[in-house]
């Protein structure tokens, strides 16, 4: 047997609320089509915390200036653009964690240059290394207070091309955390990629 479930859309939770007179509501849908499940996520506005939790592709934006530490997940890739309206959007954010195993489609990135002025924790123990990529190139985006890394080794090594691609060593260099999965032998090179390690 084959049910179709319409989930509501971003508008019809919207005009619910505002039918019961909640005006200051703002909310996004996310559906996963391969199994028919969908996620609303509801929120007041202005939103008050500091912490946001579970944000996905299906975010349609907004500003957010008390958050300072997000979650992002989703089983579609993060691509340039979600990365450049987040770091607008969220513009005092100290801590990023980054769930996602699926590649970037779009690996060509524009010349803006994504800032996130005031991160210090950067979490991608569960991401694809096509972030680590994009967030630690200095190229692609500039992370000036960034102190505290989490990420698997595997994806370390594999963006720094064993401690040696200079792309990544202006972001690397100034940490002064570094947490991996397991633990490793560092290699000869591995101090002058984070010299205050």
């Amino acid at each position: 047997m084959n049910i179709r479930i319409i989930l509501p859309t971003n508008e019809d939770i919207r005009r619910s609320f505002m039918e019961k007179e909640y005006n200051q509501v703002d909310s996004y849908v996310h559906t996963r089509a391969m199994d028919s499940v969908g996620r609303c996520h509801i929120y007041s506005l202005p939103y008050q915390f500091e912490n946001f939790l579970y944000l996905n592709n299906s975010f349609q934006g907004g500003k957010f200036d008390k958050v300072r530490c997000l979650e992002m997940n989703d089983s579609r890739p993060f691509e340039y653009d979600f990365f450049k309206r987040i770091s607008e959007d969220f513009p005092f954010l100290k801590e990023l964690r980054i769930w996602n195993i699926q590649p970037q489609k779009e690996k060509q990135h524009l010349t803006t240059l994504i800032v996130f002025p005031h991160l210090m924790l950067l979490n991608l123990v569960k991401a694809h290394v096509d972030y680590a990529e994009q967030l630690l190139f200095h190229k692609n985006t500039y992370l000036p207070c960034l102190l505290d890394l989490c990420i698997n080794y595997k994806s370390l090594a594999t963006v720094t091309n064993n401690f040696t691609n200079d792309a990544a060593c202006f972001t690397c260099a100034k940490l002064k955390r570094l947490r991996i999965d397991y633990a490793f032998v560092r290699p000869s090179n591995f101090n002058q990629y984070f010299p205050l390690l």
